[in-house]
């Protein structure tokens, strides 16, 4: 990021706050100023393309308090006045003793900074680097867009001291938190200017303007027969969406899980720069989708409205996942959700159907009115076998013609836009 214009450590952080009278609390703080320079656990810069918070866990393990929190409020509000995104680069063990409830509210406040935030349209990234915990990961870091977390990293809403066990548990790490869901990336210390850097560009970068429809990769010729459209759709050497991604964009960076605990790897979400653009895409991978790929897409919408970014979906399951399971994560109520997210969004979604276009797994992520497909796809209301055993045929091959799920087919039923050419 270019060099700061404008450092923001606070009036109010240097004052004299001991709302409790906490025995020798005005004594640690003056220590804590000594050990690091700084009026407070928090300092903020306003760089050319961001403003950045930055915690101190040297001053008081980071703690947030009422000073505290009027700095963090001050760098949003002159991220708000300049249109620019927020960086947080956290490190921090949540909220300070010595101030008590009025340290506690310091969370709703950040809530009602973030929120604001994201109803401006601006972007917030945060980094989590060793440890986040408590509160504030709970509020302005698991609240960003898109959430860094260095590797190795303690991350986790319950610090060491309060855990109900206190031995080491992966859960409460960067790498524990990538697996559940909550966090997007994990970077070595390393990478996380870079990253950022590469964020932010992606971020600041959307025209709302419909993505471009990607080349077909595979087959240029179009099935014959119903089943022959199947068995080319379900072909092992058939292009898959990695594929695709690689020969549509420039680059691209992930977003990852449904930030409820899932994530499922069959569905490519994130945002790539094509020339000058960047574009939101969400990707199946030709697995069944669980409900936490569907929340996941529906997450990566969202964001993609804030922030004017055009969509592309890429469509290629067999169908929504219907075991146990999903059904016990709500596979019907996340795939409602997305439906709901593609009809309501206000940013233009372009969809490329690219394998198997199985049933409502495949239409969820489908636009309704610009949908293009490979001559080496189908779509079909369900997967022909399935068809057959709901209706109790063993004709499958003929079931296949009847369904009219070619390229050719749809197109003529105005189901698609159009066919991709190569």
């Amino acid at each position: 990021m270019a060099a700061a214009q404008r450092h923001g450590q606070g009036a109010e952080a240097g004052a004299a706050v001991n709302p409790l009278g906490w025995p020798g609390y005005a004594a640690q703080l003056e220590r804590a100023r000594e050990r690091t320079g700084s009026a407070e656990s928090v300092s903020w810069r306003r760089d050319e393309d961001a403003v950045v918070i930055t915690f101190d866990f040297r001053f008081l393990g980071g703690s947030v308090g009422t000073a505290t929190g009027a700095l963090i409020e001050e760098a949003f509000t002159d991220a708000y006045a300049y249109r620019l995104p927020v960086v947080s680069l956290i490190a921090t063990g949540g909220s300070r003793m010595q101030e008590g409830m009025l340290s506690l509210r310091q969370l709703q406040r950040v809530a009602r900074l973030c929120a604001a935030h994201r109803e401006a349209g601006l972007p917030h990234v945060s980094v989590l680097r060793d440890p986040t915990t408590g509160g504030l990961w709970a509020s302005l870091g698991a609240s960003a867009d898109v959430v860094v977390a260095v590797s190795g990293a303690q991350v986790g809403f319950a610090g060491s001291r309060v855990r109900p066990d206190p031995r080491p548990d992966p859960a409460y790490t960067a790498e524990g938190q990538f697996a559940a869901g909550t966090v997007d990336l994990v970077v070595s210390p390393g990478e996380v200017d870079a990253t950022v850097a590469r964020l932010l560009d992606l971020l600041t970068g959307g025209d709302a303007v419909h993505a471009e429809v990607p080349y077909a990769l595979g087959a240029d010729d179009l099935p014959t027969d119903g089943w022959s459209a199947v068995g080319r759709a379900r072909a092992g050497d058939r292009p898959r969406a990695p594929a695709y991604l690689d020969d549509y964009f420039d680059h691209r960076m992930p977003i990852s899980g449904d930030r409820a605990g899932g994530v499922d790897p069959g569905m490519l979400c994130g945002i790539g720069k094509r020339g000058t653009r960047s574009i939101a895409y969400a990707a199946q991978t030709g697995t069944a989708t669980t409900p936490a790929g569907f929340r996941t897409a529906s997450r990566l919408i969202r964001l993609a409205e804030r922030l004017a970014l055009p969509v592309l979906t890429l469509v290629d399951t067999p169908g929504a996942a219907n075991d146990a399971a999903a059904e016990r994560a709500g596979v019907g109520a996340a795939i409602a959700e997305l439906f709901g997210v593609v009809a309501e969004a206000r940013v233009p979604i372009t969809t490329l159907v690219v394998g198997e276009g199985g049933s409502g797994g495949a239409l969820a992520l489908s636009s309704p009115e610009h949908t293009w497909i490979t001559p080496d796809a189908y779509f079909s209301v369900i997967a022909p076998e399935l068809a057959a055993a709901i209706l109790k045929r063993d004709d499958v091959r003929v079931l296949a013609d009847e369904l009219h799920l070619r390229p050719q087919d749809l197109l003529e039923l105005g189901v698609v836009k159009g066919i991709a050419e190569r």
